[in-house]
């Protein structure tokens, strides 16, 4: 038989109070009594009450409940970044779910349904359109910043420096006298490629034009054989002598491609990657990485998303830098 849940009515009971009192200690807003505040809470372990987090959303109360919405929740980027979201996220109180993106019409509603009290974005796939409805339906909405958007209104902004990251790394190689840099997007079985809207790539073009560079992308593969063979083929037919990957796993990928033709790696092509991932520190040779600063990032998230949570209004826009973690392959 279904044990049925222990209401504010047991504990009332329990306690030898009113519902209203018991509301009152639980909600922690009103004056109540020492030895009815005791009470009340004394009967609350006994029975082991757990309030009703919908229940409390439907009346216009917080969940305590936070959503970080990523396109690929498997990545060890975004796993560390929740790992930071949930420490101080915990610490204040609140649970947080991770959810990948997905575009279709029934998301949003799904998102909104589950009452949580705001939303965490990082989300290179996620359309603008999406955010507008978030903030829409009352929800505190950060989002931390990896392409353009036309218009945030109402959500909170974090600049993470993947631009300035990427135009550091293309300055890095071009220092070193690499003239023939080769940038290598994601690989993606939806679609989910890099736009000039994307801000590392934008950050390649410009830092590329304004040092009178050629600028050559690999972009829409399906796979990692499928990326792994685009590089190829075009490091057999030009002078490569340089490679940015979109990420860590990217510029693995490429690395080992280049290798696999004969080249040495750094003497005849350097490599840079992107995220500083345990990959890059562990792989042979140890790959030169542009860090995200995660720690600060994901705990201004947190931060700013409580602000708007108690009423405080959406904060400034926070920026953060990048750091080039130089290693064997540059």
């Amino acid at each position: 038989m279904t044990k049925q849940a222990v209401t504010r009515k047991d504990v009332a009971r329990r306690a030898g109070v009113s519902e209203t009192i018991v509301s009152y200690v639980l909600n922690n807003n009103r004056y109540v009594e020492k030895g009815k505040r005791e009470r009340v809470l004394q009967a609350v372990k006994e029975l082991n009450y757990q309030p009703n987090r919908i229940a409390r959303a439907l009346k216009g109360k917080k969940t305590n409940h936070i959503v970080f919405i990523a396109d690929n929740i498997s990545t060890e980027h975004f796993s560390q970044l929740i790992d930071v979201m949930d420490y101080h996220a915990y610490s204040k109180g609140y649970l947080i779910s991770l959810i990948a993106n997905r575009n279709d019409d029934d998301f949003v509603s799904q998102v909104i349904s589950r009452q949580c009290d705001g939303i965490i974005v990082s989300s290179l796939s996620i359309p603008e359109s999406y955010l507008h409805q978030f903030v829409a339906a009352g929800l505190a909405v950060v989002v931390l910043q990896n392409r353009n958007y036309q218009d945030l209104t109402g959500a909170a902004v974090i600049h993470t420096g993947l631009y300035n990251g990427a135009r550091e790394g293309v300055r890095f190689l071009a220092g070193q006298g690499r003239r023939h840099i080769l940038y290598v997007d994601r690989f993606s079985t939806h679609g989910h490629f890099s736009g000039r809207g994307d801000y590392r790539l934008h950050g390649y073009y410009d830092e590329m034009e304004a040092l009178g560079l050629a600028p050559y992308v690999i972009t829409g593969c399906t796979s990692p054989e499928e990326l792994a063979a685009a590089v190829a083929a075009y490091c057999a037919a030009h002078p490569v002598d340089a490679i940015l990957g979109r990420s860590d796993k990217v510029a693995c990928i490429a690395m080992r491609a280049a290798i696999d033709l004969g080249r040495r790696v750094p003497e005849d092509v350097a490599v840079v990657g992107f995220d500083n991932s345990s990959l890059s520190q562990y792989m042979r040779p140890t790959m030169t990485s542009i860090e995200i600063q995660r720690d600060q990032i994901g705990k201004a998230a947190v931060e700013m998303l409580e602000q708007m949570l108690n009423g405080g209004g959406v904060p400034e826009p926070r920026s953060f830098q990048t750091r080039l973690i130089r290693r064997e392959s540059a």
